[in-house]
């Protein structure tokens, strides 16, 4: 259903007309959140050295093993919730992509961990009773406090490991992935009363009160910015849908109006959480990027249907209230070091990109992949702002067999393409392609900025 509200002249502009403060929003740099994190790995050792007399014989071995993995399963639970908690100076510092990988590459090492502790912990204890393996695992879950439910969130914990699979990510909607994932939450609850319980490491001193505010300051970050922020943003914004406009097959763009959208300080080449109050799409926040620099009186997303979520977004009605958690992401004009810019969108990637393409400084030129003409979004808005500001479009349309070598047709198009910083967004797997085309063409990866929703 489409109701034109939002003019068509006023879909691009020469750029945002409005900034808050001039002032850059606090950010935390990628290798400043790596450091903190390694700190507190380190911490975590110094409770088990600090606590640990000797170590004597194979079941002394085992069971100090199965203390250090759970001491640092139970760090890096409540940590790869922060990773994906969206604080904000975080989102924009790290950004929401890599922070995605983190959170998955971190999400195995945690179920390694949790493996590797029950495993040597049932062994040591097995040893020191003089019992099998199975007797001994018996005699701790249904005899030593907490054990119940420290098994139950194990097992919670296991389940969400095994759907966050790349194998069988695959197979699943976002929102079917979104729900599913919830189950963390419990499973953490689960272990840290385990661990208050059984952790002789964690003693009654500064070990239990260090743990006490990691998980429950977690929980008040995560209620804060996941919960209450985005109840006060809605009271205060009142977003509601002005208008869905059809940009081509399967592809809208959402106008969204509401009170003093200044005050969100967000920028191009961000995205929101956006949460429709419409049935069946009330009660999951999927991630949508800006596609035209944000207004203080209305933002503009582009959505592709890619599922019963994107899908429904076409059939939204003008007045429709949407809750929005944001502005996140470092796909920004912060990021640009070098005057020579390419942005490279393929498929719906061209979304933010269409939003820096209108505000980036410098030498700009934009190269749309598409399978055919018919695929390629926006057009005539782009050539306008190409002819406005003197930038440069390209359209590179065809199969991976009719392009032939993406990084050889890239410097046809784009001279001195070793020297262009590049922003890059679309499809995982054609992003990973699109990064390795580029680095063979010579550009460096420090000058490669890539932006994609990956779950």
């Amino acid at each position: 259903m489409t109701t034109a509200t939002v003019p068509k002249s006023r879909q691009a502009s020469a750029g945002p007309r409005h900034r808050a403060a001039d002032r850059p929003p606090l950010a935390l740099p990628p290798n400043a959140a790596l450091g903190l994190i390694a700190v507190g790995a380190l911490g975590v050792l110094g409770l088990w050295w600090l606590n640990t007399a000797s170590v004597v014989g194979a079941a002394g071995w085992l069971t100090g093993a199965g203390r250090i993995t759970g001491l640092l399963a139970g760090y890096a639970a409540p940590v790869l919730i922060l990773l994906m908690a969206r604080l904000p100076p975080v989102e924009r510092g790290v950004g929401a992509d890599r922070l995605a990988r983190w959170h998955a590459y971190g999400g195995r090492w945690l179920v390694g961990l949790v493996s590797v502790h029950l495993l040597t912990v049932v062994w040591g204890y097995a040893l020191t009773d003089g019992r099998g393996l199975l007797g001994e695992g018996v005699e701790i879950v249904f005899h030593y406090p907490e054990m119940i439910k420290a098994t139950l969130g194990t097992l919670l914990m296991l389940g969400t490991g095994l759907v966050s699979a790349r194998a069988a990510r695959r197979r699943l909607s976002y929102e079917t992935w979104y729900y599913l994932h919830l189950a963390t939450y419990l499973a953490v609850a689960l272990a840290f009363a385990h661990q208050l319980a059984t952790g002789a490491d964690l003693g009654g001193g500064p070990g239990q009160a260090a743990w006490y505010a990691l998980y429950f300051g977690t929980a008040a970050l995560l209620g804060w910015f996941r919960l209450l922020r985005p109840w006060l943003l809605d009271r205060r914004h009142g977003l509601r849908v002005a208008e869905v406009r059809p940009e081509g097959p399967g592809v809208v763009s959402l106008f969204l109006s509401g009170r003093r959208l200044d005050e969100l300080r967000a920028e191009p080449g961000q995205f929101f959480r956006l949460q429709f109050q419409a049935p069946g799409l009330r009660w999951a926040a999927n991630p949508y990027s800006l596609s035209a620099p944000p207004r203080p009186d209305f933002l503009r997303f582009t959505v592709k249907d890619l599922g019963g979520h994107s899908a429904a977004v076409a059939a939204l009605r003008p007045g429709t209230r949407v809750r929005a958690e944001g502005p996140y992401g470092a796909f920004t004009g912060r990021q640009q070091r070098r005057r020579r810019v390419l942005l490279l969108g393929v498929g719906v990637g061209i979304t933010p990109l269409r939003a820096l393409f209108e505000t980036l400084p410098g030498e700009v030129t934009l190269v749309q992949r598409a399978r055919s003409a018919e695929d390629v979004l926006f057009r005539t808005e782009l050539a306008e702002v190409a002819r406005r500001r003197g930038a440069v479009v390209h359209e590179l349309l065809g199969s991976r067999e009719q392009v032939g070598d993406l990084g050889a047709a890239l410097a046809r198009l784009v001279p001195g393409l070793a020297e262009h910083e590049v922003y890059l967004c679309g499809p995982e797997a054609v992003a990973e392609e699109a990064v390795r085309a580029l680095r063979a063409a010579g550009v460096r990866a420090g000058r490669i900025h890539r932006e994609s929703f990956v779950f």
